[in-house]
């Protein structure tokens, strides 16, 4: 049986939680618990950041496919997790389109553009979490794993629980959220595997 795991993470090159990221793709190859791991990363590499006017809504928008078409997500929490802002400059939905501006994607080497959103309309009750919105990219996956009642995981880039690293948005998972780190018999640092297959529903 193969499942697909979005994960949501902090991809940052010198400070991130690519480490997690990477074994958990590894994971993924796993004979008899194949998992399609779907994490930012592939999606910000994908088709749709190849387009050269995509925005961060346009980003948004993609996440929410991906994390529709996934059973769980998987949000590794960093000790820089809680700083990143990346994505939450967006100010369409209140302010007139002629007074906003943002950087497409990739194309920060020649500056910002007007908005591209022509009207916005407001976000009903079963609608995925709106992607002209002011929440950074790592809390928008959140928000819309929530509104989806997503199987929603959240791990520690860490030997031990780190309650302090926890966004504000994440804190209701304070007692359910666990390192992702243990050591082997050898005191070798090693990722808990087990603990991820019982959460994904593999034991």
């Amino acid at each position: 049986m193969s499942k697909r795991v979005y994960i949501s993470a902090d991809y940052s090159i010198d400070s991130g939680d690519r480490n997690v990221v990477n074994l958990l793709n590894q994971w993924g190859m796993d004979k008899c618990h194949k998992t399609d791991f779907v994490d930012m990363a592939k999606v910000v590499s994908g088709s749709v950041s190849n387009n050269p006017d995509c925005r961060p809504c346009d980003l948004k928008r993609e996440f929410n496919q991906q994390i529709n078409a996934s059973s769980a997500v998987i949000f590794v929490v960093g000790d820089k997790t809680a700083l990143r802002t990346a994505g939450s400059r967006c100010l369409r939905n209140s302010n007139a389109r002629s007074d906003c501006f943002c950087t497409p994607y990739k194309q920060n080497t020649y500056g910002v553009k007007i908005c591209k959103v022509d009207e916005t309309v407001p976000v009903g009750k079963h609608d995925d979490v709106g992607n002209i919105n002011s929440f950074s990219y790592l809390r928008h996956e959140f928000e819309q794993a929530k509104k989806r009642e997503k199987n929603i995981i959240v791990i520690y880039n860490s030997l031990r629980k780190e309650s302090s690293w926890l966004p504000s948005y994440m804190k209701e998972y304070e007692t359910k959220a666990m390192p992702f780190w243990t050591k082997n018999n050898y005191g070798e640092k090693i990722g808990n595997y087990s603990y991820i297959k019982k959460v994904l529903g593999y034991v």
